[in-house]
């Protein structure tokens, strides 16, 4: 009997914390779904509708080779709010305009607010290599951080579990997990300097450089062309300097010296 009532208790206790949950942002859900009902209602539009504004052929033919877009990047940002409910309440406000498919907090819960296969609005204006929207190849994640704090164990535990299972399900390149700060390095600094990105090239996200002190720089060496060829914008040199020392080198100073130049190199040559 003592059992039968524990379970009771058990599913009693789930049910309500389910409900309170599902509850305090139930406007918000119901938003989402008319909102995914509304996209699906175009895919299924016959003929297939668009605005190039052509004469088509009467005849209307649909392939049957489709699938959905997938991601080829992720993009790892801080939050720069001070609560995780801060920041679920800033993405599910319309007025905000910005979103990402996941947030995790400090204890490590993990929010997924947008199905993978559907755009957020996450990068801004940015560019990596040459691509340039990449809201619309890009999966992007927003740790709970305010901009000054390290990254607690619990969280970056359910990071590097998320991005394992995002980069066996869509084939992302491992030179592709970078950070909004790499994309947008005139407007952003995130995640902030004190971000583990030698713990995630480690696993197999993100590149990350050997040893470079005997590294020999070969004359006429370039570190802007380097820049690029790591995927930086240069447009605004000294943003593109900045951004790669911090991802790299843990440093938000403005320069290079003759030893940083010497890892830029060594980096470079991942890259290409």
């Amino acid at each position: 009997m003592n059992n039968r009532f524990t379970l009771l208790v058990f599913i009693t206790t789930v049910f309500f914390s389910y409900s309170c949950s599902e509850s305090k942002y139930a406007a918000t859900n119901k938003t989402y779904r008319k909102q995914v009902k509304e996209y699906a209602k175009l895919l299924r539009e016959y003929p297939v509708k668009d605005s190039a504004g052509l004469s088509y052929a009467a005849d209307w033919v649909g392939t049957t080779n489709l699938s959905m877009r997938r991601a080829n990047f992720v993009i790892i940002h801080h939050t720069a709010q001070n609560s995780c409910e801060q920041t679920l309440r800033t993405f599910t406000l319309p007025r905000t305009q910005v979103s990402a498919h996941y947030v995790i907090c400090k204890d490590g819960t993990v929010h997924h607010m947008l199905n993978d296969l559907l755009r957020a609005h996450h990068a801004g204006v940015s560019k990596w290599g040459n691509t340039t929207d990449l809201n619309s190849s890009s999966i992007g994640i927003e740790l709970d951080n305010n901009g000054f704090e390290l990254f607690p164990e619990a969280q970056m535990n359910s990071l590097l579990l998320l991005l394992d299972r995002l980069k066996k399900a869509y084939t992302i390149p491992g030179a592709n997990f970078i950070g909004h700060g790499d994309i947008a390095p005139t407007r952003k600094n995130d995640p902030n300097w004190r971000f583990p990105w030698k713990q995630l090239s480690e696993k197999g996200f993100g590149y990350w450089y050997d040893d470079a002190t005997n590294v020999m720089i070969p004359e006429g060496f370039n570190h802007l062309q380097a820049l690029r060829v790591v995927g930086f914008d240069t447009k605004d040199t000294n943003a593109a300097i900045v951004g790669f020392k911090r991802h790299w080198l843990q440093d938000t100073t403005k320069g290079l010296n003759q030893e940083q130049m010497k890892v830029l190199y060594q980096l470079s040559k991942k890259y290409q």
